[in-house]
């Protein structure tokens, strides 16, 4: 079967290396990123894929312009809800505890996740092998006792919740949903010390991925496969 993917924050980090990974494989891509994003990258990609590749900008959180792009589209086979931002990494007296940076961390990270899956789930729903991805962490399980980055963790967390009332509502629809722990990967959010290259995740993931089903959806996985806390 030949998949399209719909992979939102595309141009760098995982999520380039999430695009990669599928064009090799020879499937389809529609490359979601920020209106502000530099798609350098994305382009020279295009280049080598053509029909392969469509690239759109939009930031998540701007439903209106996710409905506009998805009139654009026939059909979608995979939506990988990728597209994050860190925010405060430090503990409660952080400065960029701000409510600007808040709000942006908890609209970008939670509700950016819902309004993808909301305006491009007609189109999902032609698919015969639907499938839903949530890249997650396991910063945002409850099952931890560190004491920094308190609203990148909350926003793991509740979009962990998110995809668990997602595989509920959409269960009718034979639609698997489940959230994925990337790794630790080597990317601006990540850092340099980081295990994995963000290849190899990318690589672990497409593969979880390509095998979600039914009996998976409402899950949190480990890149490796193994089932991990909400």
């Amino acid at each position: 079967m030949s998949y399209k993917f719909l992979i939102t924050g595309a141009n760098k980090g995982i999520g380039y290396a999430l695009t990669c990974e599928v064009l090799n494989k020879g499937y389809e891509v529609i490359a979601l990123c920020r209106e502000t994003s530099n798609v350098t990258n994305l382009d020279k990609l295009k280049s080598a894929y053509k029909d392969n590749l469509e690239i759109f900008k939009s930031d998540v959180t701007d439903e209106d312009k996710l409905k506009d792009i998805s009139t654009n589209i026939n059909k979608i086979d995979v939506i990988i809800c990728n597209a994050g931002i860190m925010g405060a990494k430090g503990g409660m007296l952080d400065k960029q505890n701000t409510p600007s940076t808040i709000l942006n961390v908890l609209m970008t990270n939670v509700a950016g996740p819902f309004f993808t899956i909301r305006a491009f789930l007609e189109k999902l729903k032609t698919s015969e092998k639907p499938k839903i991805a949530i890249i997650s962490s396991h910063m945002g399980s409850q099952q931890h006792g560190s004491s920094d980055a308190y609203f990148y963790r909350a926003s793991k967390a509740a979009v962990n919740n998110l995809m668990v009332t997602f595989s509920s509502e959409l269960k009718n629809y034979k639609i698997p949903v489940a959230s994925f722990h990337p790794g630790w990967v080597r990317t601006d959010m990540g850092g340099s010390y980081a295990s994995l290259s963000p290849e190899e995740s990318a690589k672990a993931l497409i593969k979880l991925i390509l095998d979600l089903n039914m009996k998976d959806s409402g899950n949190f996985f480990n890149y490796n496969g193994s089932n991990l806390h909400l």
